[in-house]
C-alpha cells in the first residue's frame, strides 16, 4: 500500500466523521429539524384551534356562556352548581 492511499484514507475519513459537516453532525441535524417541523405542525394546530374558538365566541353566544360555565364554574341568579370529580 502506499503513502497516497493513506493519506487520501485519512482525509476522507476526516470529512465524512470529523468535520463540521461530518455524517453524524448531518444526521443529528436532519432529527432536530424534523421534530422542529413536528413542534411547527403542532403548534399550527392549536394556533387553528383557538383562532376558531375565538370566531365561535363572538359570533355565538352559547358557545361564550358554555365556556365561561365549564372554565370559570360561573353561574346565573338563583341557580346552584354541582362540580363533581
Amino acid at each position: 500500500m502506499s503513502f497516497t492511499f493513506f493519506a487520501m484514507a485519512g482525509v476522507l475519513a476526516f470529512v465524512l466523521f470529523f468535520n463540521d459537516n461530518s455524517v453524524m453532525s448531518n444526521y443529528e441535524h436532519e432529527r432536530e429539524i424534523e421534530r422542529l417541523r413536528a413542534e411547527i405542525q403542532s403548534n399550527r394546530d392549536t394556533l387553528e384551534y383557538y383562532q376558531s374558538l375565538n370566531e365561535r365566541l363572538d359570533t355565538d353566544p352559547e358557545t361564550m356562556e358554555r365556556i365561561v360555565r365549564e372554565q370559570y364554574h360561573m353561574q346565573r341568579p338563583n341557580e346552584d352548581i354541582y362540580i363533581v370529580e
